[in-house]
């Protein structure tokens, strides 16, 4: 699979992706915020969770552990306490054990690129992308399943998802971010929101969609 796109669809797609987004954007708290450990606690806990949930877990894990040495710190059962409810347990010992090896190995500073994001415990190429463009405004794509979601309807005319995201959808992702780190942050957060509110798995809300007059499924 191999697809090239032109400057002209891809201007049209984010000037539409990004007024949609300028007034249909959710108020979330990590949204708020570049602070890489807060960035990355947000990433860990939206992992197969609901966001109505993380936002509840979100502001009080952050109060009990407020940056990343103070997590370091924590026994493991601290860890597991201010995480139970979420489910998904392997995700709070993953983060407890990147923040020891981030402070050991890294002087507790979480590094920037993707490439090097990803050999932390608990990271993979989405959460990689995700924590280098949204701290650090990096202008790398995060793609996610509402991201691929997104991509290959408008742009490959695919409604069906493969069990996993194939390396061509990772390099078409690349090709739209802008260059800019500010105005990637923002296509980044818009193509995810896309994806969650109106371009979702089941009966997508396609009359409701910014972009339909760009896209090869909805069009």
């Amino acid at each position: 699979m191999r697809v090239r796109i032109t400057q002209g669809q891809k201007t049209r797609f984010t000037r539409k992706l990004l007024a949609w987004w300028a007034r249909a954007a959710r108020d979330l708290p990590w949204r708020q915020t570049r602070d890489p450990y807060r960035v990355l606690v947000s990433e860990f806990m939206l992992q197969q969770t609901q966001v109505s949930r993380v936002e509840q877990y979100y502001p009080r894990f952050l109060e009990r552990f407020p940056d990343l040495e103070t997590l370091a710190r924590a026994r493991p059962r601290a860890v597991r306490e201010a995480w139970d409810g979420l489910g998904y347990y392997a995700r709070a010992r993953n983060l407890h054990d990147l923040a020891r090896e981030v402070t050991r190995r890294h002087d507790g500073t979480l590094p920037a690129k993707p490439d090097e994001l990803v050999k932390l415990p608990g990271i993979g190429p989405y959460t990689a992308g995700a924590v280098a463009t949204f701290a650090y405004e990096k202008p790398v794509p995060a793609v996610d399943t509402n991201v691929a979601r997104v991509i290959r309807r408008v742009f490959l005319g695919i409604n069906h998802a493969p069990r996993t995201t194939p390396r061509p959808l990772w390099d078409l992702a690349h090709a739209l971010v802008p260059k800019n780190g500010k105005r990637a942050w923002r296509f980044n957060q818009a193509i995810m929101e896309l994806g969650a509110l109106v371009c979702i798995a089941r009966k997508p809300r396609c009359p409701e969609c910014p972009v339909r007059s760009v896209c090869k499924t909805g069009g």
